[in-house]
């Protein structure tokens, strides 16, 4: 089941594919991760969607990856007495710690950290951002606005507080909970929301103890501000546009998002642009021409992934949307525009000899006649740094160990394929060959080029490069010397 196509597709499952048949027709259509949203559903419902994924990963022979969601601190309001109030331009309306249920003019907002680092002139954001409020005066338990934007307020809406950096931890209890069950589940990937901070990242890490990578959700200006950090201690990066278009003028997320696409790619990290990108397929068989440019666009920006949240999760057409994304993939990537686009930005910033090898294998590959470049890894690294090279030629990711294969589902132009252990560069050059015919990648009279790591299964020792014979005759003897 070869993909004709280099982006991955990030498919978020729930009430509307819950089922193996469901399921196993995403991931027939082109769906190359499951998401499991911890925000919604129970252990339970997420086990048995894990467990099916794992059933068809056994019967199709072929990898998959599950990334794990945390829902992170949400900040809410309290209840209201009489039902929904409508808020007006100009108004003054009161947040505090009183647990009596709201009106007009006040309600509880029982998160006193907020109240913390609120300073008069901050920004309150209620209800996805339609209501909007400026801080006149606040203290410890209280602050008292200005309604600048009115709109309706009801029982437990949301509240975004764009403008301070929150004294909040990522994760919540919650969160801890649902981390360590889907350490234990065994998913890949783990994502994080509402990461401000660098230290945020680190206190997932600690708690993962390697059991799962760590993807930081890039949706607060916080983040953005200190996305150079935040990279470099995620193991790969998720651009969550619904929230930064609450938080931010919406015209400057395209910007952000090319921005932290290209700053993810320089550093071989995965990125994942998500959110909205075909949500009219929620309801219908057919996408707007404008989701299906949105979806262009980050691929001709070189994002590793593209992701179905409520289109694939509770949506009508589940497979449909999966299937939509497919096509609009292979049709911007046979484009030549999208060569040019993909090649002007290789900024990469090569220092290290696995850096060299990986770009000479671009090289051979592009300009004499070579069907695919084969990296054995034991870490991942040497195929997150053949992809960050987004070569013409595909990617086959050869590994011994199933969770690294898993989580390579997530990286730009991979097919993962499992090894046996190896303990020489001509078993490599072997299991390479065969691997590339018996996957549709090349025939017996083409070659391919081989990178890996001597000596064998250490990670981090990329140091040998080989154009070899696919030819099932040269293949024979070299066994047999």
């Amino acid at each position: 089941m070869r993909r004709h196509r280099n982006i991955k597709i990030v498919a978020t499952l729930g009430p509307a594919s819950s089922d193996y048949d469901t399921i196993r027709a995403l991931f027939e259509a082109g769906a190359d991760v499951f998401r499991l949203n911890m925000s919604h559903g129970s252990h339970e419902d997420h086990r048995a969607r894990y467990d099916t994924i794992r059933k068809i990963e056994a019967d199709l022979g072929r990898p998959i990856a599950v990334l794990a969601d945390l829902q992170g601190p949400k900040l809410r309001v309290g209840t209201f007495a009489e039902g929904p109030q409508d808020l007006a331009d100009g108004a003054k309306f009161r947040f505090d710690l009183d647990p009596a249920p709201g009106d007009a003019t006040r309600v509880q907002l029982p998160h006193p950290e907020i109240f913390a680092a609120l300073e008069a002139g901050s920004s309150l954001l209620v209800n996805d951002g339609k209501i909007r409020l400026q801080v006149d005066e606040c203290g410890a338990d209280f602050a008292d606005c200005t309604v600048t934007v009115g709109g309706t307020i009801s029982d437990r809406k949301g509240v975004n507080v764009p403008d301070v950096v929150l004294p909040l931890a990522a994760l919540s209890d919650k969160d801890r909970g649902d981390l360590e069950f889907a350490c234990e589940l065994g998913a890949d990937w783990l994502a994080l929301s509402f990461v401000q901070r660098p230290e945020d990242v680190l206190e997932a890490r600690e708690l993962a103890k390697g059991r799962a990578a760590i993807l930081s959700k890039i949706e607060k200006p916080a983040a953005v501000r200190a996305f150079p950090e935040i990279l470099a201690v995620s193991d790969g990066i998720m651009v969550a546009r619904g929230d930064l278009g609450v938080e931010l003028p919406v015209q400057s997320v395209p910007p952000i998002q090319k921005r932290l696409v290209r700053q993810s790619r320089a550093a071989a990290k995965p990125v994942i642009v998500a959110t909205q990108m075909l949500e009219s397929m929620i309801e219908s068989p057919m996408p707007t021409r404008a989701e299906v440019s949105d979806v262009a666009n980050a691929i001709y920006e070189g994002a590793d992934a593209v992701m179905l949240s409520a289109e694939s999760a509770a949506g009508q057409f589940p497979v449909d949307a999966v299937r939509t994304m497919d096509s609009v993939a292979r049709s911007v990537e046979i484009d030549p525009t999208y060569r040019e686009v993909i090649e002007a930005s290789r900024k990469a910033d090569r220092k290290t000899v696995a850096d060299g090898i990986v770009a000479a294998a671009r090289e051979i590959a592009e300009t004499t006649d070579i069907s695919a470049i084969c990296a054995h890894t034991q870490s991942g690294t040497t195929v997150s740094l053949v992809a960050r090279e987004r070569p013409r030629t595909p990617i086959i990711a050869m590994s011994p160990i199933e969770r690294v294969l898993r989580r390579l589902c997530l990286t730009w132009g991979t097919h993962c394929v499992a090894t046996v252990p190896l303990s020489r560069f001509r078993e490599a050059v072997i299991s390479a060959a065969r691997a590339a015919r018996d996957f549709g990648f090349a025939t017996e009279d083409q070659q391919i080029v081989i990178t890996a790591g001597v000596p064998f299964n250490i990670a981090g020792t990329t140091n040998i490069l080989r154009v070899a014979s696919c030819d099932e005759r040269l293949i024979n003897r070299s066994e047999q010397e």
